[in-house]
């Protein structure tokens, strides 16, 4: 069993090979400078889950393949990039997780709206 955050271990024959989990940021928006002194940043990053593929399809039933989590087979830019390492699926096949982060500066603190 592996643990969550630990890199899967791949054999290749004789060899052994670790891959490394990665997260990739789509964009980052930050809104045009105003004349306030308050800014944010915000930050996006996708993460793809287990494999929801239905291998049984073509004969009626539901199977999929017990992938837990999309590993990239290629680096980055590459069209391997988009197959999985460990179940050999298209990367559109895993459930994707997008999480989104704000970070705000602000110098002073929001209005208090007290009833």
């Amino acid at each position: 069993m592996r643990l969550k955050g630990s890199p899967s271990l791949i054999r290749f024959g004789n060899r052994s090979t670790k891959m490394r989990k990665r997260q990739v940021v789509l964009r980052r928006e930050e809104p045009p400078r105003s004349s306030s002194t308050n800014s944010s940043l915000t930050s996006r990053s996708v993460r793809y889950a287990e494999c929801q593929k239905n291998h049984a399809a073509g004969v009626g039933g539901y199977a999929v393949d017990g992938c837990r989590e999309f590993m990239a087979s290629g680096e980055e830019g590459t069209t391997a990039a988009l197959t999985c390492a460990a179940c050999g699926c298209h990367r559109n096949f895993h459930r994707r997780e997008v999480e989104t982060e704000v970070a705000c500066d602000c110098s002073s603190p929001p209005p208090f709206n007290g009833a």
